[in-house]
């Protein structure tokens, strides 16, 4: 009896814990913004200031919540960003943390297409829509719109994100099939592909409520795929290539 006692509070205890670990992200998520709130505003008044958000987004906001949160940063690169040069990025989604693990991997300021679902978290979506390309998956409108939106960024000399699951997969599924929409955007624009294995946000912070914890949150930067001689007919062959080299990595 007392044996199963014990089993049941340490049960207890182990939820308070991943409860607790919840709450402490989002206080993380929330501080920095309600601290620097004005010098965010103003550096989303305009896009010409949007290397400045971006400077204080990725310094500031995401590595308070990375280190903040235990989850220490490990990036290995097979090849390195020319600053000054637009890609565009792409990557397994399985977590929150992924999107400030993607702004620790590239310092050259790159804008998130992304859900418009998300401009309804409180805070955070207020600056979400201002600076990010939105696009609701089920309306064409919308989906052709963020090419139009993405060479206005692109003319600016950023770098595009996209995680191209279409969304967080199922728990149990390693990896998702990739949506044509980065690799149709690469080959138009003529820009390199930069595909990314984030390997362990899953297990840090997933989306199943009482998991996660501290540790390394490793990212790979593999070998760019240069799209200047493809043509639109290429982006299923690109794509599965792509996905093949984080799969791999996500897999050995």
């Amino acid at each position: 009896m007392q044996i199963l006692t014990f089993e049941v509070m340490l049960k207890l205890l182990r939820k308070l814990g991943y409860i607790l670990y919840r709450i402490w992200f989002y206080i993380l998520v929330t501080v920095p913004i309600l601290i620097f709130f004005p010098f965010l505003l103003l550096t989303t008044l305009s896009e010409k200031t949007y290397p400045q958000f971006f400077w204080l987004a990725r310094n500031i906001w995401a590595r308070t919540i990375l280190y903040g949160m235990g989850c220490f940063p490990k990036i290995t690169r097979e090849q390195q960003l020319i600053k000054g040069k637009s890609y565009m990025l792409v990557a397994n989604h399985t977590s929150m943390l992924d999107i400030m693990l993607m702004l620790m991997v590239s310092s050259n300021p790159f804008v998130f297409v992304g859900k418009k679902e998300l401009v309804k978290i409180p805070i955070f979506g207020f600056f979400y829509k201002r600076v990010c390309i939105l696009v609701d998956r089920e309306n064409i409108k919308s989906r052709t719109g963020v090419y139009r939106r993405a060479q206005r960024r692109l003319d600016q000399g950023l770098s595009i994100c996209i995680f191209p699951e279409g969304g967080v997969p199922e728990e149990n599924i390693i990896l998702d099939e990739f949506k044509d929409g980065a690799f149709k955007m690469a080959i138009a624009h003529k820009i390199p592909i930069v595909p990314i294995t984030f390997h362990d946000n899953k297990k840090r912070f997933s989306f199943t409520f009482l998991s996660g914890g501290p540790g390394r949150v490793r990212a790979t930067v593999h070998q760019f795929f240069e799209t200047g001689i493809l043509a639109e007919e290429d982006k299923s062959t690109l794509r599965e290539e792509v996905r093949k080299i984080i799969y791999k990595n996500l897999t050995s």
